[in-house]
């Protein structure tokens, strides 16, 4: 009886020892080529990344002037002084951005801040860990000679939105700032034809991107007048954000760490000297127009820190005001707090980036 326990001991052991063995290595090999990271980055004893670690970034939007702190990071390796070698994707739309992350198709991904809310009031478990701007991008874009002065002056008149949910709410609410009323407004959907429609006197205005519709409207030799949400009646709010997924972050915290402290050096780099990150965005995307891309970091560069004491930060305020805007708005069933959209942790020591 003893020499059967024995054996069965020595069975059990074996049994364990196998799967110790199997399990090591199925963490030290992955068949997935799409640029996510494996589970076990190894880092230093400060939990910085130890080797080079490929990452996959998904952008908001075909690559434009408010990436030129990625392309600076990127020319003067940044990335690769943080152990990253990093690809960058195009998405078709920010719907792929979102899906990319939420399969673990890819490491981190760039979107608008109230996009990330919106996904997150839906229950998809990601966070956002790094502001790539200060302010809400989007608002209501005119012609200076249609003589609009107030939300009130859409009534009656038409505006182009692209579909999205958000675009009506943004609409309403500058409408309303200005004391009109957004039923006497005739919205159409224009998709991403808002320059094309506006120019071609099709529309009144449309929901857009201020800083980069607006810019190559007026560099069309069309001068504008822009209705930002922030300025009337909308939250201030980070307008891009860097977001992963939950899991992900906790999985691989010297990933986020070095891709934001990269990031955060490119976007300081472009802070100050804008010429050069422009001349880095341009080297990478021959199909950029220079004036256009020129104004558009124009317009981009104040709104890379703000009124934050660093590049990066997100404003719990700004995230509540955020969620007060949504919920008042039917775009979150409920309110969402600072801790659950994201933060600062990642961020690097001041002054050590």
């Amino acid at each position: 009886m003893r020499h059967k326990r024995t054996l069965w001991r020595l069975l059990t052991l074996a049994i364990a020892l196998c799967a110790t063995v199997l399990t090591l290595a199925a963490c030290g090999s992955s068949d997935d080529d799409s640029g996510g990271t494996a589970d076990n980055v190894r880092t230093t004893d400060t939990g910085q990344l130890a080797e080079m670690t490929r990452a996959t970034l998904v952008l908001d939007f075909v690559p434009n002037a408010v990436h030129a702190g990625i392309y600076r990071a990127i020319a003067a390796g940044y990335y690769r002084d943080h152990n990253i070698d990093l690809k960058v994707i195009q998405p078709t739309s920010t719907a792929d951005t979102l899906r990319l992350i939420n399969a673990g198709k890819a490491d981190f991904g760039l979107a608008d801040g109230m996009d990330v809310a919106n996904q997150i009031g839906e229950g998809l478990d990601i966070e956002a860990f790094l502001a790539i701007v200060q302010r809400p991008l989007g608002g209501v874009i005119t012609l200076e000679s249609d003589g609009i002065a107030s939300g009130k002056d859409f009534e009656g008149k038409t505006v182009g939105v692209t579909g999205v949910p958000s675009d009506n709410a943004i609409l309403e609410t500058i409408v309303r700032d200005g004391g009109g009323d957004p039923d006497k407004v005739k919205v159409v959907t224009i998709g991403f034809n808002g320059v094309q429609n506006l120019e071609s006197g099709k529309i009144a205005g449309f929901t857009g991107f201020w800083p980069a519709d607006g810019v190559q409207v007026n560099v069309d030799g069309k001068p504008t007048r822009d209705f930002k949400l922030d300025e009337h009646g909308g939250p201030v709010y980070p307008g891009l954000v860097a977001f992963s997924t939950r899991e992900h972050i906790a999985q691989d915290p010297a990933l986020i760490r070095a891709f934001a402290a990269a990031t955060v050096q490119g976007y300081e780099d472009t802070i100050r000297d804008p010429a050069t990150s422009l001349r880095d965005l341009l080297a990478e995307n021959k199909e950029l127009r220079e004036d256009i891309t020129s104004a558009q970091l124009d317009a981009y560069g104040p709104l890379f820190q703000g009124d934050a004491a660093r590049f990066g930060t997100i404003d719990p305020a700004a995230v509540e005001a955020l969620s007060t805007w949504m919920v008042d708005n039917g775009l979150a069933r409920e309110p969402f707090t600072p801790e659950v959209y994201g933060g600062d942790s990642y961020l690097p020591a001041a002054g050590g980036s």
